[in-house]
């Protein structure tokens, strides 16, 4: 499955963006899934299958319990797929950004922006 496919899927985002906070249990992520997204525990056992067989997830076992993390393979492998296409975001970003740290710079200054929609 390509990594994107993976990330098409919004259980599976939400998954990985819990696991971004740290390890989590199977358990707590399923009870956190089923509340939001009101699917069976069987269902997110599946999401967290898809993803660690896609290299987006590592699972260990500590006692009964089995941890999952996210394995930076699956999100590397994201990032290399999407790195040609960043020329389409990039400037653009870098535009807000300046435009940004100007209305910052104004704010401090005590003049506002809007002083051309007066005009």
């Amino acid at each position: 499955m390509h990594a994107l496919d993976v990330l098409g899927d919004p259980v599976r985002r939400r998954i990985l963006e819990l696991l971004a906070m740290g390890e989590e249990s199977a358990g707590e992520l399923g009870s956190a899934i089923t509340v939001e997204f009101g699917i069976s525990q069987p269902a997110v056992s599946q999401h967290l299958r898809v993803l660690r067989e896609n290299g987006f997830a590592t699972v260990r076992p500590e006692g009964a319990r089995r941890l999952y993390a996210v394995d930076p393979a699956g999100v590397e492998a994201a990032s290399a797929w999407l790195t040609p296409f960043e020329r389409f975001w990039s400037g653009p970003l870098a535009a807000l950004d300046t435009e940004l740290a100007r209305g910052r710079l104004q704010e401090r200054r005590g003049t506002r922006t809007d002083e051309r929609d007066e005009e």
